[in-house]
């Protein structure tokens, strides 16, 4: 899920410099599937082989995280266990992020999975915690990741299969970017749909939650540089820049306030406000940075003309010059009614009827709504609370799946993937 910080840690490393992640080989016990005996019988089997694995799998992006742009280690493992499996990945040209198809014949069907992780420290003291300080996969792109590799497997083994299935495993996805990268390197074209998932750690073990129409919020940067005008030694013969700042900071969300439809959730945070000491004068310029929330899509595309036409009328009379970036960091993922129902049949058919539970709309950003821009899909909640103990929060130090979730996602994954084919 987006952040959208400001101060991220540089790479660490580059491409020339990555090798595989050693996988982690403790003695696991698997974890119960709670999707054993559903079918088919390829998926049944492989899972019931292969569940140390795919939790080694998971353990070890877990232990070893890696920040957008620099995700260069997580990207060779991905590709290892791909060409393990007899699959031909193809790493983005950015050098982080792989795309890799199974199976053949005219139709394709995509599932995504991101790969980042967060400059968040991890505080779950769990044997596989993160090994580099101050980063974590503290919003379960480990899971993700893992999860898409075991449904890669799966359908490596399956005997035939209705049609290609293209995997994504994108790279920045908690700094947007990281969809514009597989989409310019051709993850889209041809697809028919595309599906993912995200965890939730509100949503129980064993359900997904799915939704209809938006499901997560668009999320704009907005960047105001002021320059003050005058000597800067007189204050009736200079603008004051500290005042411009603080009549935007206080009238733009005043303003679109009444100008906006209160229903659309609708929010701006202002995160800085800067304005250097000048000696022996006011400062001669200042910055103004926030984030900009809506729910509503068709709002989300009235909102750059309005900010900068309310920005221009709160400015004017102090006589300062200013300069306004309006960044689109990630639209509203706004799921499509018929992949949704897809997505329904295929939890379903793969889980019984009683994992498919409900969502709501959430404030969050998740750049997912770039690839629904190029083709329909629909983005679901993977449930990963106990059912124990109180319900965590994604971007925290303490956040913990329940590692059931894996098979489950991997269940929901392949059965996505089938379904789509022969949907018509």
């Amino acid at each position: 899920m987006t952040s959208v910080a400001s101060n991220l840690l540089p790479p660490s490393s580059d491409a020339t410099a990555a090798l595989p992640f050693g996988v982690l080989t403790d003695d696991l016990v698997p974890v119960p599937d709670l999707g054993a005996g559903r079918g088919p019988r390829w998926l049944d089997e492989w899972l019931g082989a292969n569940l140390p694995l795919l939790m080694s799998w998971r353990r070890t992006l877990h232990a070893n995280p890696e920040l957008r742009r620099a995700e260069f280690r997580t990207t060779a493992t991905i590709v290892e266990i791909l060409r393990s499996l007899g699959l031909r990945p193809r790493v983005l040209p950015t050098g982080t992020g792989v795309i890799c198809e199974v199976g053949s014949g005219p139709r394709c069907v995509a599932l995504r999975a991101d790969i980042d992780a967060l400059a968040v420290p991890e505080a779950t003291g769990e044997p596989w915690a993160s090994r580099v300080p101050g980063v974590s996969h503290a919003c379960g792109h480990d899971v993700h990741t893992a999860i898409l590799l075991g449904a890669a497997a799966a359908l490596a083994s399956a005997p035939s299969l209705p049609g290609r299935v293209r995997l994504l495993f994108q790279p920045a996805e908690e700094e947007p970017g990281g969809a514009h990268d597989v989409i310019a390197a051709g993850g889209v074209e041809g697809v028919e749909r595309i599906f993912g998932l995200h965890c939730d750690p509100k949503v129980l073990v064993g359900r997904i939650g799915t939704r209809v129409g938006p499901v997560t919020s668009a999320c704009d940067m907005l960047d105001l540089r002021v320059v003050a005008c005058g000597t800067g030694r007189r204050n009736e013969l200079s603008s004051d820049v500290v005042h411009a700042l603080g009549v935007v900071a206080t009238g733009l969300p005043a303003m679109l306030a009444r100008r906006v439809d209160p229903r659309s959730g609708t929010v701006l945070a202002w995160g800085l406000m800067d304005a250097p000491d000048t000696t022996g004068g006011t400062p001669r310029a200042g910055v103004l940075r926030g984030t900009l929330r809506t729910g509503d899509p068709v709002v989300n595309g009235q909102l750059p003309a309005l900010v900068e036409e309310i920005v221009g009328s709160l400015l004017r009379p102090t006589g300062v010059r200013f300069e306004l970036d309006h960044v689109r960091a990630v639209p509203v993922v706004d799921n499509d009614p018929e992949s949704t129902a897809v997505l329904q049949r295929a939890i379903t058919e793969a889980l019984g009827p009683q994992a498919v539970t409900s969502t709501t709309q959430s404030t969050g950003g998740e750049d997912f709504g770039w690839y629904l821009a190029h083709v329909p899909g629909s983005y679901a909640r993977l449930g990963i609370w106990s059912g124990e103990g109180p319900q965590g929060d994604l971007h925290q130090p303490t956040f913990h799946a329940d590692e059931r979730a894996l098979p489950i996602g991997v269940r929901a994954m392949v059965h996505a993937a089938l379904a789509v084919p022969s949907a018509g």
